[in-house]
């Protein structure tokens, strides 16, 4: 009770000092908020709240200055952690913009695109072919060179070595080309898919051109949580969870989508002050291990870093590994 006395004392000499020309009121004001959130006004800052987030006022109310609240060891090292996940964030941004670029300096249509992936198929149809061809002939020429031996067997006679050695190689050779069609197919769907990704990506460019918008290590679950990254522990594992990420940035992100490919889901940058885009990176920490690092992007004013700092965004960080795992604990193991 006297608390609140105190503070409804504090807040009605602020607003006093708002409408009077007292001296006293030249002093120093601050505005502060103590840790159950109730904002206090003083003329000096009491010892227990000095880490605490305050700014200093004018006799008019405005704010001077603003300290920020004093960040623990753990903060600070979660706060290096995560400039250390965007610079790596940013190398696939950066990435992204060449390829870009590259694109829409080869390509001056969607149609030209759509003619480069024709004739990359019929490259690939005509190699099938060829190979297909020249499968059947030495098909041929194994059933020849396997009738000629059977023959010397019927005779009574021993297969000549030279007669085995060219069957041997004659069927070494139908492997190889096995190989090569299974290869070639292999190459033809990657190829396919590769060119539908920049279809898609170029007809996204050009429509926004017409029309324009204003250290490597496993985390503990703890800072996992706060930073919003998920550790794979394996290929399958981390193919299943960037598919449930992207639902994840889908449902909580008030942008867009942007840009999808492996390495990187983007959403379009925030439009408005109260806008929240999110972006996810898949970051190597070693050869064969990987991390998908969540990023929340707010617009560049007060709002928008208030927003970014908030605790709506720090739950959602904390949420997304929750949420990914629980997706696939549902997901059929194969």
């Amino acid at each position: 009770m006297q608390a609140k006395i105190f503070r409804s004392t504090i807040v009605l000499s602020f607003f006093i000092c708002l409408l009077s020309s007292n001296p006293v009121c030249a002093k120093r004001l601050y505005r502060l908020v103590d840790q159950y959130g109730n904002t206090l006004f003083s003329d000096q800052v009491p010892a227990e709240q000095a880490k605490d987030r305050r700014e200093l006022l004018s006799p008019s109310g405005r704010v001077l200055e603003v300290t920020e609240k004093a960040k623990s060891k753990e903060q600070q090292e979660l706060e290096k952690h995560l400039e250390e996940l965007r610079k790596e964030e940013e190398k696939l941004i950066a990435r992204q913009k060449i390829n870009d670029n590259a694109l829409l300096l080869t390509f001056h249509s969607k149609e030209e695109l759509y003619t480069a992936l024709k004739l990359k198929m019929q490259v690939f149809d005509n190699q099938k072919k060829v190979l297909q061809g020249n499968l059947k002939n030495v098909n041929k020429q194994l059933q020849d060179q396997q009738k000629l031996a059977a023959s010397f067997e019927r005779d009574g006679e021993k297969v000549p070595k030279r007669l085995l050695d060219d069957i041997n190689a004659t069927q070494q050779q139908i492997q190889h080309i096995n190989s090569a069609l299974l290869a070639n197919a292999d190459r033809q769907i990657l190829v396919k898919n590769e060119y539908n990704a920049d279809i898609e990506r170029y007809l996204f460019l050009t429509q926004a051109v017409k029309k324009p918008t204003s250290q490597t290590r496993i985390p503990s679950i703890k800072q996992a949580n706060a930073l919003g990254l998920f550790y794979c522990e394996n290929d399958h594992q981390c193919n299943k969870a960037w598919e449930i990420a992207r639902e994840f940035i889908n449902i909580h992100s008030t942008t867009k989508p942007d840009v999808y490919n492996d390495k990187l889901i983007m959403n379009r940058p925030p439009a408005t002050d109260y806008d929240i885009s999110l972006s996810l990176s898949r970051i190597a920490i070693t050869e064969n291990d990987y991390q998908l690092f969540l990023d929340i992007h707010c617009q560049d004013s007060s709002i928008g870093e208030e927003l970014c700092s908030s605790q709506k965004a720090k739950d959602l960080r904390f949420s997304f590994r929750s949420y990914v795992n629980e997706a696939l604990s549902r997901t059929p193991q194969q």
